[in-house]
This record gives structure tokens, C-alpha cells and sequence, in this order.
């Protein structure tokens, strides 16, 4: 077998050029929106994750932005916790929560479908993160043609 003879990879080293950017780091103009919608499981995927980070940055960039769960999607919304609620069962089990409650706290809006909440996962409107906006689940499509007329920016994502 060849001998490697490159040293070893340790704690510090960069890999890649992470500082390097090649589109311009756009601001939101006065009054400009941003709407970033969830259809989908909580812990399924990175998505959760990966959007809730998109919209605390496009909040952070100035867009008057909102979050929307509807579907599967509002179970991202729902407190959780182990053995009680707001107990981090193991690192990370509370992410997406902690996100979510960042996301709030710098200003941004999240709205949750009412039908979803009760219909489907058979919860009440107190199962949501403090701070999260219940809405009719006719307000699912007309909370996204409002921010089209708008010409928000609007990140949709699915997953099943």
C-alpha cells in the first residue's frame, strides 16, 4: 500500500474559500417583502433548518419578511421538548425552535394554518411557540397572493 505522505486535516484548517464571494450581498430597498413557506415535516430533511436560517437573513438584509406553515409544515411551529417542554432531549433536538424564536424575536411574522393544526395533527392552537399566528386555512392562499402582489421575494418548499 503507498504511504500518504500529505499531512493530516486538524481543528482550524479551511478547506474551501468561504470568504469569497461572487454576487453582490443585495439589501432589501424600502419596503421590499419576503415570504418563505413550509409544507413539510418537522425533523425530515434539513429544510426546516435551511429556511428558517434563509429567512432570519433575508430579515437581517431588510426584507419585511414573513414565514407561513401550512400542512405538514406547522408542525415546525408546535413547542416541543423532553421530558418537558422546552427540555433539549439531545444537542439540536431544539433547532429549528430556536430558529424560529429568533426569527420572531428580530421581528419577522409566522403564521400557521389552523386546519393543519387541528385536522391533521389533531393539536390546538396552544401547542404553538408563542409569538406564531394562527390563521383560517382560507388565508394559506391568500397570505401568498398578497406578498405576490407585493413582488415579495418567496422562497416555497415541500417535502413528504
Amino acid at each position: 500500500m503507498p504511504e500518504v505522505t500529505i499531512p493530516a486535516y486538524k481543528d482550524g484548517d479551511v478547506l474551501v474559500d468561504y470568504e469569497q464571494k461572487v454576487f453582490e450581498d443585495i439589501k432589501a430597498n424600502e419596503g421590499e417583502k419576503a415570504l418563505v413557506t413550509f409544507h413539510g415535516v418537522a425533523f425530515e430533511g434539513s429544510i426546516g433548518l435551511v429556511n428558517t436560517l434563509n429567512a432570519t437573513r433575508l430579515l437581517r438584509k431588510g426584507y419585511d419578511t414573513s414565514i407561513l406553515l401550512y400542512g405538514p409544515g406547522v408542525t415546525l411551529g408546535f413547542q416541543r421538548g423532553f421530558p418537558t417542554l422546552g427540555d433539549e432531549a439531545f444537542p439540536g433536538h431544539l433547532l429549528v425552535n430556536k430558529r424560529l424564536k429568533t426569527f420572531m424575536d428580530e421581528g419577522g411574522k409566522i403564521y400557521a394554518c389552523r386546519f393543519s393544526t387541528q385536522a391533521l395533527y389533531g393539536q390546538t392552537e396552544k401547542a404553538f411557540i408563542p409569538g406564531i399566528i394562527p390563521i383560517n386555512p382560507l388565508d394559506v392562499l391568500d397570505c401568498i397572493l398578497t406578498f405576490q402582489r407585493a413582488n415579495a421575494v418567496m422562497i416555497h418548499s415541500w417535502n413528504l
